[in-house]
């Protein structure tokens, strides 16, 4: 059994939210909800403002269907109610944060500006695990159908290290119509990107147009158009370095290195990470 925050950015009031929490009230763990008050969706990690001697208002709330799931409404973005559980705000802090069901795919590199994705990422950046669950936009909206996606994912958040965090996009379908699960890459960009419609004088009007470009087809935002659901394991906050730079040691001089390693000068002839090569992407993993 675990301890589990559950929030999103859709806000408290999202139904996606309310079928997560009462999935997730029919298993053993013990589930606590805090999400924001309002809309908070495009906030990606942020934790918005806060000073001492200036509260930030919550309150109680009863979720339609989760009625006995202890849930609060917060004034302040997904990653304000990540940080205020894992500070003990709510209670003892979660292991575990579970983040959605947000209405709307959360594919490809625009992830980065996901509030859904977001409150996952604060958790692993505080030391805890974290599931993004988000599902596409229809006209039927099968919520029961991605929440069980969701908790068939979240055992093997639960048995991965600490600091896991895995990113769910489901299709709009019913369980039986559903693909495979399977494991992806992040697109170039999502299901769709922004745009600008108009400007002017003072004012800037922004669209959503989908995306006409064919996309690689081991990516999430190709997967789940083919309808796969899709998880990809995903690291918040890390350190780029070229392969073997943090390996070296005793710590080479200048004259000799090949490549870039902690603490040395910065030189031109330093090797920098090819941030489109997720290989190359590396979590600091020793201690300088």
């Amino acid at each position: 059994m675990a301890r589990i925050l559950l929030t999103n950015d859709d806000g408290i009031h999202g139904p996606g939210l309310h079928a997560l929490a009462a999935a997730l009230a029919s298993t053993a763990h013990d589930v606590v909800v805090v999400a924001p008050d309002h809309d908070a969706s495009g906030t990606g990690a942020a934790l918005g403002r806060f000073a001492p001697g200036e509260p930030v208002p919550v309150s109680r709330a009863v979720l339609p269907g989760a009625e006995a799931v202890e849930a609060w409404a917060l004034a302040g973005p997904p990653g304000m109610c990540v940080l205020a559980a894992v500070l003990g705000a709510f209670g003892e802090p979660p292991e575990v944060v579970v983040s959605g069901i947000n209405l709307g795919l959360n594919t490809g590199r625009a992830i980065l500006h996901s509030g859904t994705v977001g409150a996952a990422l604060t958790a692993q950046n505080f030391g805890a695990r974290g599931l993004a669950v988000s599902m596409a936009e229809a006209d039927v909206l099968p919520w029961g159908s991605a929440a069980d996606v969701a908790l068939d994912v979240l055992d093997r958040v639960l048995e991965g290290p600490e600091r896991t965090v895995l990113n769910l996009n489901v299709p709009a379908l019913p369980s039986a119509e559903l693909g495979v699960l399977r494991w992806a890459r992040l697109a170039p960009f999502g299901a769709v990107r922004a745009a600008m419609s108009g400007a002017a004088e003072g004012r800037l009007q922004f669209e959503l147009i989908e995306v006409p470009s064919e996309l690689p087809v081991d990516t999430d935002t190709a997967l789940v158009a083919e309808g796969h659901p899709t998880v990809t394991a995903i690291a918040g906050v890390a350190e780029a370095w070229p392969d073997g730079a943090l390996a070296v040691a005793p710590m080479p001089s200048i004259s000799t290195a090949e490549v870039a390693t902690p603490g040395l000068a910065f030189s031109t002839a330093h090797l920098l990470p090819d941030p489109n090569e997720s290989r190359h992407l590396h979590a600091r993993t020793v201690d300088r």
